[in-house]
């Protein structure tokens, strides 16, 4: 199945400016596109920068779920009351808001992520917290990649 959504790799380690401000790397912001969200990125301590489509899809996904209980109602609450539409400046920078900044647990040093189809941004302490992948050959066995 082939994807209309660009594919995000690599990760940099950067810092906050004082204002909450970060600069984006060039070829990420290129991926991204002009406007993009930011949001939380449940189960994980991290936020999740989508572009446009992309969050589009996620979204329709969302919206098609089999189930609308309680649960899911709280869960899109959450989600969307914790979610941002934001670009970069003319110079690159991200403003990440502060209550979000504050969910994650960023202050000043952060890595960003790529991911598929987004881009994760991790507080450096939580990132370098993360246990390396087990058993990666059974997973990718399992993920039908090997």
């Amino acid at each position: 199945m082939a994807t209309e959504f660009p594919r995000f790799t690599g990760s940099f380690e950067l810092r906050l400016d004082d204002k909450g401000r970060l600069v984006v790397p060039a070829r990420v912001r290129e991926r991204l596109g002009g406007a993009f969200v930011i949001t939380i990125a449940p189960p994980d301590p991290c936020l999740a920068i989508y572009p446009q489509g992309a969050w589009e899809a996620f979204c329709a996904r969302l919206e098609a779920a089999p189930r609308k209980d309680e649960q899911y109602r709280r869960f899109v609450r959450e989600l969307f009351g914790n979610t941002e539409e934001v670009a970069t400046d003319g110079q690159g920078r991200l403003l990440i808001p502060p209550g979000l900044r504050r969910i994650a647990g960023i202050e000043r040093e952060v890595v960003l992520v790529g991911s598929l189809t987004r881009v994760e941004v991790w507080s450096a302490e939580a990132y370098r917290r993360q246990p390396d992948v087990e058993n990666v050959a059974d997973l990718m066995t399992e993920l039908g990649l090997y």
